[in-house]
């Protein structure tokens, strides 16, 4: 009997009131179906305002949609969901505390006794290349410095499933990449199932099994599915010259391209 999917999504809609007028409605997502094998690692695309961090609000269990089921290893979600990890796109490490006191954080709400909890700290620091690093406050850290700290504090608490809002948006491409990498090492070890959202296409294929395209909003649902046959492990700046690659980057861009220009001129539209 084949084991249930890590995540699924079933008819999915999220409707949402203007803010800026109560008495319109506005449809993020629409009658959004697609799953995620446990260990797999799944990107989503689309167009700015199309609705990829509702998707993942919904799976975090933050957000309950407005109709449909989402279900998390065949079991229908009740609030917060347990069995992930978020990690956001926004810093979310407390200025207060040390790197070390950040990456324990989850532990000791959850009641793992001190001593403990920080030992699994600087296991994880060190896994993340931050070994020495533990007393650094986040304003001492460099963003790459921080991005690895968020890491660590998702990835300590061993979670079935990792959702991630484009963590490394805010990084230069050089740090970005390490972190790719590094992140796809220690997926690599966990195997996972990863929801990752991207507005960048070279980073969905380097680092995805499977890339989901959502169309432009209002009522974004998907419109295309690739299988990124790419042998593993990669190097997401080496795996960029795959011929493959480049195939797959042009049959994404030929679906992605004209939802990327639709969303475009509805933000120059709201603009103006």
């Amino acid at each position: 009997m084949a084991s249930p999917a890590a995540v699924r999504f079933q008819d999915v809609t999220c409707t949402f009131t203007d803010r800026h007028n109560p008495s319109q409605r506005y449809t993020a997502v629409r009658d959004v179906s697609f799953e995620i094998a446990a260990g797999e690692f799944v990107s989503v695309v689309g167009p700015t305002g199309c609705g990829k961090s509702t998707l993942l609000n919904v799976a975090a269990g933050l957000l309950a949609p407005s109709s449909g089921r989402i279900e998390i290893f065949g079991q229908a979600i009740s609030g917060v969901n347990r069995r992930a990890g978020y990690m956001f796109q926004a810093e979310a490490l407390l200025p207060w505390r040390t790197a070390e006191q950040n990456v324990m954080a989850g532990l000791e709400f959850t009641g793992v006794p001190a001593a403990q909890a920080k030992e699994m700290s600087d296991q994880w620091l060190k896994r993340v290349g931050l070994g020495g690093f533990g007393d650094r406050y986040p304003h001492q850290m460099s963003g790459g410095m921080r991005k690895r700290t968020a890491m660590a504090q998702t990835l300590i608490m061993d979670p079935d499933i990792i959702l991630m809002d484009e963590p490394f948006s805010a990084l230069d491409i050089q740090t970005r990449q390490l972190m790719e990498n590094e992140l796809l090492n220690l997926w690599q070890e966990k195997q996972k199932a990863v929801l990752f959202i991207t507005h960048d296409l070279d980073e969905a294929i380097a680092m995805s099994d499977r890339v989901l395209v959502l169309s432009a909003g209002p009522g974004s649902r998907p419109i295309g599915e690739f299988i990124i046959d790419l042998p593993r492990p990669r190097d997401v700046a080496e795996v960029r010259s795959n011929a493959r690659f480049v195939e797959l980057h042009s049959d994404i861009w030929a679906v992605l391209r004209d939802e990327v220009l639709k969303g475009y001129a509805q933000q120059m539209g709201s603009a103006a």
